[in-house]
């Protein structure tokens, strides 16, 4: 006897569901080894050409045709590939073409349906939606791998506030991308680079399952602007107020705050008849990096609690030039030995202070092989490169894994998990930085507040008393 439709219909869903996680493997090793493949054959043919142009012109080439299929795979894929794509999208790390194609996918996950955004609200609050809202906008204002946004209005306040809902079964699928992006880092970190990417896994997974509690979220959304709002006249950055009793696991009640995302700030320059490379769009510029970049000092050296995922789309830049920080699914809370090891590198490299960068690296846990020659000097430069926003004259694109980086002389055989939120911060305030087309030290400005915490910590006594070794070591090396 044949079975019934809907049973049938729930037998080929529970099968769908059960391979799901096989199928998605399968694709992004199919693409990831394509892509791998066409840069090692590429490698392989410019060695053979002597012309440094013509060989500039092959990478270009090759670029090009990496970029689009990066694209297909972070934009078809989903899930845990566009955070890939946000921290891959940045201009100061990837090749142009990466950047200009990866930088789109900013908010620009596909959305859950109306329908299952009501079920999940309803589930989540044990009340009708029209119970809740007098309005609920039907298309988000962003969706991201984990969760969409949606503005709407409260009955019980007439206030307008954005609603957060995650989206149903992403979980298990952001499990399976990051076992498979592990896999792949180990492969990397074995056969092309000399870095511990697979910590880096480690902590991203860690992060990733964190994300996906917004009761947690609602706690650090309020515990950082709470210390902001202590520790400033005016805090730095806006933070949005959680609504209360409006908080669940899947579901979260914001504030909502109306502004320009800083991806569009040029072009809202441009409307409103100021020139985005002109002298009065950099001071403004300048008075919204400066901002956000206290906040993150404020944040790591001086609480160790922070927000830790600044990428575009999670900046928004209101009345002119103040600043929304939104998103705190991930955060991290450095432990104290960390905390202040790291604000002891932040002096380090601010003051150029070649050995006390080196001592800074080994009291975290930083490990590492050399066949340099001038092995402090090159482990200076490494240091800039993960933990300072600052470029050299001239340079735009500042990777850890370029040709020129001090990866190829000084390997880094063991990273602290607890360190990659910090240096994945720096390394997206710094595309910020390249973005918006000015030269900054976050090392340099955050150097007061490294100090105020090691005299906090009773690790220095007299700050005055201190003077950067600078010009002596650079005689040196």
């Amino acid at each position: 006897m044949p079975l019934p439709l809907a049973q049938v219909q729930e037998l080929r869903d529970r099968l769908s569901d059960r391979f799901r996680p096989w199928r998605r493997s399968a694709q992004f090793w199919v693409r990831a080894v394509d892509i791998y493949g066409s840069y090692k054959v590429c490698q392989l043919r410019t060695g053979f050409v002597k012309d440094e142009e013509e060989r500039q012109a092959m990478w270009e080439q090759q670029h090009e045709i990496g970029a689009q299929k990066m694209y297909s795979l972070c934009s078809e894929l989903g899930g845990l590939f566009l955070k890939a794509a946000q921290i891959l999208g940045k201009p100061d790390l990837a090749p142009t073409a990466w950047v200009k194609r990866l930088v789109t996918l900013c908010d620009k996950a596909p959305s859950t349906p109306i329908e299952v955004v009501r079920d999940v609200v309803e589930k989540q609050f044990c009340k009708s939606f029209d119970e809740i809202f007098d309005f609920f906008e039907v298309e988000p204002v962003g969706s991201a791998s984990i969760a969409q946004v949606h503005r709407a209005r409260l009955k019980s306040s007439k206030t307008d506030v954005a609603v957060k809902v995650q989206h149903p079964g992403a979980e298990q699928l952001m499990m399976v991308d990051i076992r498979n992006m592990q896999a792949f880092a180990l492969f990397l970190q074995k056969y092309d680079i000399n870095f511990d990417l697979f910590s880096a896994t480690k902590e991203m997974e860690k992060q990733i399952c964190y994300e996906f509690d917004f009761v947690r979220e609602a706690r650090a959304m309020e515990r950082i602007r709470e210390f902001l709002r202590v520790s400033n006249k005016k805090p730095p950055v806006m933070v949005p107020r959680v609504i209360p009793g409006m908080i669940s696991r899947e579901v979260l009640v914001m504030e909502f705050i109306q502004g320009t995302p800083i991806m569009n700030l040029s072009n809202e320059m441009s409307k409103r008849g100021i020139d985005p490379a002109g002298k009065l769009a950099a001071m403004a510029k300048q008075k919204i990096l400066t901002d956000l970049t206290l906040a993150y000092g404020q944040m790591i050296l001086k609480d160790g609690f922070f927000h830790a995922d600044p990428h575009p789309g999670n900046i928004l830049i209101c009345n002119n030039t103040e600043v929304a920080l939104l998103d705190y699914g991930q955060v991290k809370e450095m432990p104290e030995d960390l905390r202040l090891a790291y604000a002891n590198l932040v002096i380090a490299m601010a003051d150029d202070d070649l050995l006390r960068t080196k001592e800074s690296l080994s009291e975290f846990g930083f490990k590492t092989w050399s066949i340099a020659d001038n092995e402090l000097e090159e482990l200076f430069q490494l240091s800039l490169r993960m933990f300072d926003t600052r470029l050299p004259p001239g340079v735009t694109v500042l990777s850890p894994f370029a040709d020129d980086s001090s990866l190829n002389k000084v390997g880094v055989e063991s990273f602290p998990e607890e360190l990659f939120s910090v240096l994945r911060t720096i390394q997206l305030l710094r595309g910020l930085t390249v973005g918006m087309g000015l030269r900054f030290s976050c090392a340099q400005q955050w150097k007061p507040i490294a100090e105020e915490a090691l005299l906090k910590a009773g690790r220095i006594k007299d700050v005055k008393s201190r003077r950067p070794r600078r010009s002596f070591l650079r005689r040196l090396f």
